[in-house]
């Protein structure tokens, strides 16, 4: 039996954050540009934001009671047990009713449950990994996957190495194909055109400590002549609203990344996976500064594969408030420090991920009919 001749069925898992999210979307995506008869099913944790993204992008999604492990606070796991046998619990049932024919999961709280429960009734099962230094639970789960897709090399250290197929990470599509021209892109956050323009973006929720390095230097970027489209997340919003003025955009959260992206010219960034694949094909020069409360400091490693390929300037988070300005007027001062940041991540760049990652796993999907015949 073929693809062709049987109506499939997937189940796609991967949440918490953007960084799972927008690459489980991309996922779908292309499977129903490929094949649009696939029905699939979106899995996530109660509470997290992919029970609302998923839905609004055309998607049935199932709810999990899953969370990861408070690395701060250990009293607060003595729960996490009862969720997890939860989660398994439920997740076996939604497997038994709705009958894929593969699972794959992005990471996130509810992929572990998914994948698992998935393995234990023999379903292929697809991990896509976005960091360079993977999670316990995708360790683990790696042993029963049919394959793994990831972004970075020397992934064998963690991986089967026959397992292991590097495709990059996927990425939306209006980034993909970014036609957005400067000018206009600079008009919509009222900026002025000609003047070297920063973007800082810390994540949907922000990162207090590039907010507040940021808020550090705007006398600098004033004196400079410089201006800066600066996201602050909604949680930091209310404590810089009110730093608004011609040259300083703040905003809670941007809605048309593409614009942002166009109108930078230099942009400071958290280092999760998703928005280093981004950065990528974006191909300006970029401060990464990862954040270090993250699983086994995963951020850190994705910063330094960019950093000894001279893709990107990295900034420990605990040198910020000293070295911020500093590294802006390295790249802006120095022409050639600019062009060969933005020559060396535009090389790292994997704008086909998506289409390569959907290809193999249909691929094995058909060599696994035909082994089950």
């Amino acid at each position: 039996m073929t693809r062709s001749q049987k109506h499939i069925k997937a189940i796609i898992s991967g949440g918490g954050t953007g960084g799972h999210i927008f690459p489980a979307l991309s996922i779908a995506n292309e499977i129903k540009r490929q094949d649009p008869d696939t029905e699939i099913l979106f899995v996530g944790a109660k509470g997290r934001m992919e029970m609302e993204k998923i839905p609004a992008n055309g998607y049935p999604i199932e709810g999990l009671w899953i969370s990861g492990i408070n690395r701060k606070k250990m009293w607060k796991n003595f729960v996490f047990p009862f969720k997890l046998i939860s989660s398994i619990l439920k997740a076996r049932k939604i497997i038994r009713r709705f009958k894929p024919d593969f699972v794959v999961g992005t990471g996130g709280f509810a992929s572990g449950p998914v994948l698992y429960a998935a393995q234990q009734k023999r379903i292929p099962t697809f991990i896509q990994e976005q960091n360079s230094y993977p999670g316990i639970t995708n360790k683990l789960l790696a042993k029963k996957a049919r394959k793994i897709y990831t972004a970075y090399d020397n992934m064998e250290r963690f991986f089967e190495a026959k397992k292991i197929v590097k495709t990059g990470n996927p990425v939306r599509k209006d980034l993909r194909n970014l036609n957005v021209d400067k000018y206009d892109a600079l008009n919509k956050f009222d900026l002025t055109n000609g003047k070297k323009t920063i973007l800082s973006i810390g994540g949907s929720l922000g990162a207090h400590p590039i907010n507040e390095s940021i808020r550090n230097i705007l006398d600098n970027i004033k004196n400079k002549d410089y201006q800066i489209i600066w996201q602050t997340g909604k949680n930091d919003f209310k404590n810089y609203k009110h730093l608004t003025d011609k040259q300083i955009k703040v905003m809670a959260f941007i809605s048309d990344m593409p614009d942002a992206y166009t109108a930078a010219d230099l942009i400071v960034s958290r280092a999760g996976a998703g928005t280093i694949s981004e950065l990528t094909i974006i191909g300006k020069p970029v401060i990464l500064v990862p954040s270090p409360y993250v699983a086994e400091d995963h951020q850190t490693k994705n910063a330094k594969a960019l950093a000894e390929n001279g893709a990107a300037i990295l900034l420990p988070e605990k040198k910020l408030k000293e070295e911020l300005w500093q590294a802006i007027n390295k790249i802006f001062e120095n022409k050639e420090t600019y062009n060969k940041l933005s020559e060396n991540i535009k090389k790292l760049a994997k704008p086909d991920a998506t289409q390569m990652i959907v290809d193999d796993i249909l691929h094995e999907l058909n060599v696994a009919l035909r082994q089950a015949q």
